[in-house]
């Protein structure tokens, strides 16, 4: 994630595009049951356009009216429906919307995070590796506090083992990191990396327990196992998908 990230935007959309891809495959390998039967195909092809076209408006290779054609694109996964003839279309089309929506659309809008004001084309990289870091320390400074310290649980309903201490120690790291960020990338002050701070800290924790919550329904351990040590695709970034969303509306509106 890193190295593509220092390569340039280009770079680091093309592995997004992969990251895209194999994120929409791994959710409808798990929900794909008998009793709903998403089309995969169609619905992973839709998936990486939106994404695509998110990709191209942030590169700059597109207008913003470009962005237009997601919505017939989203509307051609209603019209499919009518020839596979399955049990349940509604609940199939809900599940191929819900994956287009959770996984394709966060990772298009990390792609803009190269520029806060949402311009065309790059600004800087810092933008990116900061909130790269800011969310991952957060992770793990919670791991680790709350290792050591948790007694109080978070949501032990949804993940029994998070731990309040845990997430104000990675909110410490995370506010911390934060704060180093402005010393290190002035493309934005130190408010305002504070303020994406306190996001990620917010959402990030929240996506991690999203994440727990569909693995729970589904009675599942990992979402996948295509990265040792980590599970799957989803569990590695549960937390970008749903803090991403939340950043760039933050850095659209009030980053100047």
């Amino acid at each position: 994630m890193v190295g593509s990230v220092l390569l340039g935007q280009l770079v680091f959309a093309s592995l997004l595009l992969l990251i895209t891809y194999l994120g929409l495959a791994e959710f409808f390998r798990l929900v794909s049951k008998n009793d709903s039967q998403p089309s995969w195909l169609i619905t992973i092809v839709v998936g990486c356009l939106v994404y695509g076209f998110f990709a191209a408006h942030a590169l700059g290779w597109i207008s913003a009216k470009v962005l237009l054609a997601i919505v017939p694109l989203a509307f051609l996964l209603f019209i499919v429906e009518l020839w596979r003839n399955k049990t349940n279309p509604i609940t199939n089309i809900a599940l191929s919307l819900t994956g287009i929506f959770y996984i394709s659309v966060p990772f298009g809008l990390m792609v803009y995070l190269f520029n806060p004001a949402i311009n065309s084309g790059p600004m800087h990289y810092g933008v990116v590796i900061g909130y790269l870091l800011i969310l991952w320390l957060n992770d793990t400074g919670a791991y680790f506090t709350g290792s050591l310290l948790g007694k109080h649980k978070l949501f032990e309903r949804v993940s029994p083992k998070k731990t309040w201490e845990g997430s104000i120690g990675g909110a410490i790291f995370a506010l911390l990191t934060g704060w180093l960020m402005s010393l290190i990338f002035r493309q934005m002050d130190t408010v305002d990396w504070l303020m994406v701070s306190f996001i990620i800290i917010v959402t990030g924790t929240l996506g991690d327990l999203v994440e727990s919550m569909f693995k729970r329904s589904l009675k599942i351990k990992d979402s996948g196992n295509i990265l040792p040590g980590h599970g799957g695709i989803l569990d590695r970034f549960d937390a970008v998908l749903i803090s991403v969303p939340f950043v760039f509306v933050y850095l659209a509106i009030f980053f100047h």
